[in-house]
């Protein structure tokens, strides 16, 4: 783990500070290669967006539904990075085969020695893979957001888009809670003693 600004932690955990990060990455935009880091995202809504491998099934088509709706993510000013441990020659090569990823936009970061996807508690240790893991960092690098999915089990991107829009609201609104489903516009609630037992009354 690489030495910044933010705290050194040794393991994720939810509403403190992430693990800090530094990886190479594949930018398929534009066929480059470069090395990015946690600190230079300071101050804007990133994700880390873990699968498993190149060149296997479900990533894919992860990786596609992302791609679609990279407009939505940009508009938010959030930055999305699929990651796993491959190489980023290992990107490259999947990118330019898999008829899916044509449209792939994002940078895609090489976690090859496992250690940043160890510190976020999905590193399996005898395949050396990662497991299928979403993680949301705020502008203040507090990881907000946490989804593991368990095998060959895709994730839904729109799902990351409604947990995003929640989690903007909340810090622009911190007195205020977002229910269950809610989406922009919807009936939010206010916690105090005054809404115990009454939550159904305000819904």
């Amino acid at each position: 783990m690489m030495e910044n600004e933010y705290e050194a932690v040794s393991m994720a955990r939810i509403d403190t500070t992430a693990p800090a990060w530094e990886m190479p990455f594949y930018d398929a935009a534009n066929d480059t290669d470069g090395t990015t880091s946690s600190k230079d995202l300071k101050g804007s809504w990133h994700v880390l967006f873990y699968y498993p491998a190149d060149f296997t099934f479900v990533c894919p088509t992860e990786l596609k539904d992302i791609a679609d709706i990279k407009s939505q993510f940009d508009e938010m000013g959030v930055e999305i990075f699929p990651v796993s441990t491959d190489t980023v020659f290992t990107h490259k090569g999947w990118v330019k085969a898999e008829g899916l990823l044509k449209n792939m936009e994002y940078k895609m970061l090489a976690d090859h020695n496992g250690e940043i996807a160890d510190l976020y508690n999905i590193l399996d240790m005898e395949s050396h893979l990662a497991g299928r893991g979403t993680f949301i960092i705020d502008p203040d690098g507090i990881l907000r957001g946490v989804e593991v999915t368990s095998g060959a089990q895709g994730r839904n991107s729109a799902e990351l888009v409604r947990k995003l829009q929640g989690l903007q609201f909340m810090r622009a609104n911190p007195s205020l809670a977002c229910p269950a489903k809610w989406a922009p516009g919807g009936t939010t609630l206010t916690p105090g003693i005054d809404l115990v037992g009454k939550v159904e009354e305000n819904m």
